[in-house]
């Protein structure tokens, strides 16, 4: 015997059997001005670090580099000045005229401290006022002036408080003005009054009116006028 049993039917319940494993996620439509926001968000560390690379690059290039050492310049051997047609003067502590340099043209070296004078005409003036006279085509000397070495056609000419006159020549003097003295290792003529003497070189010291003359020596001296 068979019985047939009849059951209602069930209602339908919906399965949801999750996300597929390995399968893409939903894309999402995000704003552009959000994902703009992320991207610098994310990359803005690495921007700033390369536009400060790129400023200290700049910088390196445009900065001017250390300059050079100092190299010590030496003392040009030429003339650092010339003068034509001069006249020098110095002055003693009174406000007194003791030396007078005067020439058509004079040079001063600077790496020597030398001055080169032609034509030269000297007035020194001693403290009482006796003056000493010397004259030269070429003289070489301190850049005061205070020491000369005449040259060509040499001449120095000085006096005592009497009035004596002392005349000193030749190709070579070295004249010492300030100090009142004068030398020669070369041929000279020396006259003093009416005696003239020539001698292979001299030495005058005029402050002790002492004159020394170099042999050989030859001295001419003028015959005494006759009794009328």
């Amino acid at each position: 015997m068979s019985v047939e049993l009849h059951l209602p039917d069930l209602p339908e319940v919906p399965i949801s059997l999750g996300p597929v494993r390995g399968a893409a996620p939903p894309r999402v439509n995000t704003p552009w001005h959000l994902r703009l926001r992320d991207a610098l968000s994310a990359y803005l560390p690495l921007l700033l670090m390369a536009l400060l690379a790129l400023a200290t690059w700049w910088l390196a290039k445009h900065s001017p580099g250390a300059p050079p050492p100092l190299v010590a310049r030496g003392v040009s051997a030429e003339p650092d000045y010339t003068m034509t047609q001069f006249a020098l003067e110095r002055f003693d502590e009174a406000g007194l005229l003791k030396l007078r340099i005067e020439g058509a043209r004079m040079r001063h070296f600077p790496a020597t401290d030398r001055i080169e004078i032609e034509d030269v005409q000297i007035r020194s003036y001693s403290p009482d006022r006796r003056v000493t006279l010397a004259s030269a085509r070429r003289a070489l000397g301190t850049g005061d002036g205070s020491e000369l070495q005449l040259l060509g056609d040499a001449r120095v000419i000085s006096s005592d408080a009497q009035g004596v006159t002392l005349v000193m020549r030749g190709e070579f003097l070295h004249a010492f003005l300030l100090a009142e003295r004068v030398k020669s290792h070369l041929p000279v003529t020396v006259q003093q009054g009416s005696t003239a003497m020539q001698a292979a070189g001299l030495e005058y010291d005029h402050g002790r009116r002492l004159l020394e003359l170099k042999g050989p020596l030859r001295m001419e001296l003028a015959a005494p006028a006759a009794r009328p």
